[in-house]
């Protein structure tokens, strides 16, 4: 019983840390950022049916007037897979321009798009956009990298994925209290990028 509890902890921490931070694309805060975190490709390089999921709440929300900006945030860690321009590529398809979507590619996971929002894009309060079952531990971490933030929690379908991404999570839980106490460098980081900066000083 013990084990139980304790491994039940971390998922506890961040169902009650963002309690408050949720909303849906009708009532998010007017910020100028939206964080999109990658979700997986299909064949082809087009996003898969969660993923346009997330990009069509972004869209939602910039036609709303409640985002400026777009951060995209995802893998490319190899050549023939490539979130972020696929993701931008949607966005664009679906009327948000181009100049107003930055593209993260070193997102390999949640914790590095978080610290990246921060030390690397300068993103200090965002929107966060994902499905329900990952959106509080993006909140969470987001928090804890230093960006302000509020999550949307995106409907899905409860396929087989969801029903895995949710029992993915009470694993996961236990790595983003790891990650928020200790705060480890994500595996790239590299230099100061202004695209976020250059992206809302054309917004008229």
């Amino acid at each position: 019983m013990a084990v139980c509890v304790l491994a039940l902890l971390p998922a506890t921490w961040l169902y009650v840390s963002t309690g408050d931070r949720l909303r849906t694309t009708a009532d998010a805060p007017r910020t100028d950022v939206a964080i999109v975190f990658g979700a997986g490709l299909w064949h082809g390089g087009e996003p898969s049916p969660y993923l346009a999921h997330r990009l069509d709440a972004a869209v939602t929300l910039y036609r709303e007037g409640r985002i400026k900006v777009v951060l995209v945030t995802g893998d490319n860690s190899r050549t023939d897979y490539d979130e972020p321009d696929a993701m931008r590529a949607y966005l664009t398809r679906h009327g948000v321009p181009g100049a107003r979507i930055v593209s993260d590619y070193a997102g390999f996971d949640t914790w590095d798009s978080c610290v990246r929002a921060k030390k690397v894009f300068g993103v200090d309060r965002a929107v966060l956009v994902s499905q329900g079952f990952h959106i509080r531990r993006a909140v969470a971490l987001c928090d804890a990298a230093g960006v302000d933030s509020y999550g949307v929690g995106v409907d899905a379908v409860h396929d087989v994925t969801w029903y895995y991404g949710g029992a993915r999570e009470v694993f996961a839980a236990g790595k983003a209290a790891l990650d928020a106490v200790f705060r480890p460098d994500p595996k790239f980081l590299g230099p100061q990028e202004h695209g976020v900066q250059r992206a809302l000083a054309g917004v008229g």
